[in-house]
């Protein structure tokens, strides 16, 4: 079949292959339309060319396209760290890149232009419906690039911010824009120094004031967006409030906090703290949790945070782990008083983490 190279393809186009990306994600399927912002997407992917229907060229030869295909995945190498994980070419994770590319783009542009709400919601809704095989111990991107990680963050959390609402049991029509707020709390991010963003050193009293900001910052940039609830822009400015009134910016208290900000603060906690940084590793899922519990008395709302870890830590026995100390071994039985805290054998002895606190489940092995 003839291909057309990227810069050449025309919105409107049909694609008659799958596209495939460099690490081997079906990024677009056979039959797709383009769409303007795919364009971006197929350029963000380092992707050549594409077999659109009735493109005239050349045919190119499966040989004569490796070499193409090779260069293309040694940059996408290139770009990576040693984060590389080698994940299941899920249609979760094809979407979840997608998501990941317009929420970048999106970040980006959104200091001079209008949020493209109606493609960020579509997508998001697309990656919503593979919701089933999202699971929040388990999930981990193909890709993580340290500078990317407030991109990382904004996706997960909003995924994490939907599950959250169905299991608080808040009503449907809260769970997509309990999404958004996920996924659009730390826009304001985009008007804080970068290198504040990026230090590796502590911040001084006058840089984390700037850094706070990025809450009135988001609530401003999301004031006159439509297609949005007030609950989404309240959560931009909210989400680092506490329950006891010792959060900023405004030190509200718990009656005065949005249920939505409320939700993405568990969210983005998590994920921040999950995620790995430039100048800081990636914490223990597990030492999260238990962390998230000491924040529910006073900080953070407890009915919340006791929900989402009661059904994060909801395994069944055989789920494999790694401890703390490099061993491997699965899941038997776990103390719902105690949920942090699962029995587990490890080379045949069972090992309680109630009783060895000096231990912790470092990761779940997908």
């Amino acid at each position: 079949m003839p291909n057309i190279s990227v810069g050449e393809i025309k919105a409107g186009s049909k694609i008659i292959k799958d596209v495939i990306t460099p690490l081997g994600g079906v990024l677009f399927g056979k039959g797709k339309i383009i769409l303007p912002r795919d364009i971006e997407i197929l350029q963000a992917f380092l992707i050549g060319q594409v077999e659109i229907e009735g493109a005239q060229g050349e045919d190119k030869s499966a040989e004569s396209a490796k070499p193409a295909v090779k260069q293309q995945a040694a940059k996408a190498g290139a770009l990576i760290n040693e984060s590389v994980l080698a994940k299941s070419n899920s249609p979760l994770h094809d979407e979840y890149e997608k998501m990941l590319v317009l929420i970048k783009q999106s970040y980006r542009a959104a200091a001079a232009a209008a949020l493209p709400i109606f493609e960020l919601r579509s997508q998001l809704e697309l990656l919503i419906t593979h919701l089933k095989d999202y699971h929040v111990l388990k999930f981990a991107p193909r890709v993580l690039i340290d500078q990317e990680y407030n991109y990382h963050n904004a996706v997960l959390s909003a995924l994490t911010s939907y599950r959250i609402a169905q299991w608080c049991g808040y009503p449907q029509k809260d769970w997509m824009q309990a999404a958004f707020a996920g996924l659009l709390h730390d826009i304001g991010n985009i008007k804080v120094d970068e290198a504040l963003l990026q230090k590796p050193t502590p911040l001084s009293g006058a840089e984390i004031d700037e850094v706070r900001r990025h809450t009135t910052y988001g609530y401003q940039l999301l004031r006159n967006v439509t297609a949005i609830n007030e609950g989404v822009r309240l959560a931009a400015l909210q989400h680092h409030e506490k329950i006891d009134g010792s959060g900023y910016p405004l030190r509200l208290d718990g009656s005065q906090i949005h249920f939505y900000a409320k939700i993405v603060a568990v969210a983005d906690i998590f994920h921040a703290m999950t995620l790995g940084k430039a100048y800081r590793k990636a914490q223990s899922p597990y030492l999260v949790l238990e962390q998230l519990q000491k924040e529910s008395f006073g900080k953070l709302d407890p009915v919340i945070v006791q929900t989402f870890i009661q059904k994060t830590t909801d395994l069944y026995n055989g789920t494999r782990i790694r401890l703390s100390d490099g061993r491997h071994g699965e899941i038997i039985f776990t103390d719902r008083n105690n949920p942090t805290r699962p029995m587990v054998q490890v080379e045949g002895n069972i090992v309680n983490l109630i009783n060895e606190r000096e231990l912790h489940i470092q990761e779940i092995i997908a």
